[in-house]
């Protein structure tokens, strides 16, 4: 049976340890405060993330994608480890260039099977597509035809996060300066939502009660396959998924809880609580 190895970017939000221990390799994007580079995960953990992040008068942080060479190096390990093939599965290329670079990658080492799925989202949207991708390979299943399933799921993908403040949106260039002070003047708590690799603002509910209500009803729309409970440092987050599972009807066991990192963190900000979700066909 062919090997087939895994490979993901940090900006999916799996922590580096657990995601070393089943088998998926992570490619770092950078992530800059100021002066100082960092690779995501590597250098720089999501708990330091935060406190950097946190810092008063901290510098907004800038992050990048990984370089075409970084990703060949990781490809290069793996074959040279014994993997027959890659299954490469990274953020949408619509938010950052890391597809672009894993295409690169990919046309430097022509005689290798290296497949590239787009997961058309970020967070664990990515990684719940590895997670499928690794349970399909322990079947016996094709790089190839594991691909193909994981490029088409990708649209059964969302992604929904209450905001607590427009603030960061509009560092990010999200959204302008007035946007955001109206917001704040309102006590708007966004909600924005990725679906087919692209971010939107939904809905703007006036109080946190309010949006987090919204949320789950956003979340909770249809019937759950899979699901990964976000948070950014927030307090109340197990509140917040005992109450998608109570309403989802899932089961507590498959669902997982993953606080966001220095990729994806820098445009929600803290004391965001959302979701990935994979729905059923």
């Amino acid at each position: 049976m062919a090997r087939v190895a895994f490979v993901t970017d940090s900006a999916s939000d799996l922590d580096p340890a657990q995601a070393k221990a089943d088998g998926i390799s992570i490619v770092a994007l950078s992530v800059t405060f100021g002066e100082e580079s960092f690779r995501a995960g590597v250098d720089l953990s999501t708990s330091e993330f935060w406190e950097r992040m946190t810092a008063p008068n901290a510098p907004f942080p800038k992050t990048a994608a990984s370089s075409p060479g970084e990703f060949k190096a990781v490809y290069d390990e793996l074959f040279a480890g014994g993997a027959d093939a890659i299954v490469s599965i990274h953020v949408s290329h619509k938010l950052s260039g890391a597809m672009k670079s894993a295409e690169v990658a990919k046309s430097l080492l022509p005689d290798r099977e290296i497949h590239l799925v787009d997961s058309q989202g970020a967070s664990m949207a990515e990684g719940i597509l590895a997670y499928i991708g690794l349970e399909m390979a322990k079947l016996g299943v094709s790089a190839e035809e594991i691909a193909r399933v994981l490029n088409d799921r990708a649209a059964d993908l969302r992604m929904y996060v209450s905001l607590e403040t427009l603030e960061y949106l509009k560092k990010g260039g999200r959204i302008s300066g007035a946007q955001a002070a109206i917001g704040t003047l309102l006590s708007v708590k966004p909600i924005i939502a990725v679906e087919d690799g692209v971010v939107e603002s939904t809905e703007k509910p006036r109080t946190r009660a309010k949006s987090r209500e919204r949320c789950i009803e956003l979340i909770c729309a249809r019937p759950i396959e899979r699901m990964a409970i976000l948070h950014t440092m927030a307090p109340d987050v197990d509140e917040f998924r005992d109450e998608v599972i109570r309403r989802s009807g899932i089961d507590p066991a498959i669902v997982t809880t993953q606080i966001v990192g220095a990729s994806v963190g820098p445009h929600l900000g803290p004391g965001c609580v959302g979701a990935a979700v994979l729905y059923k066909r």
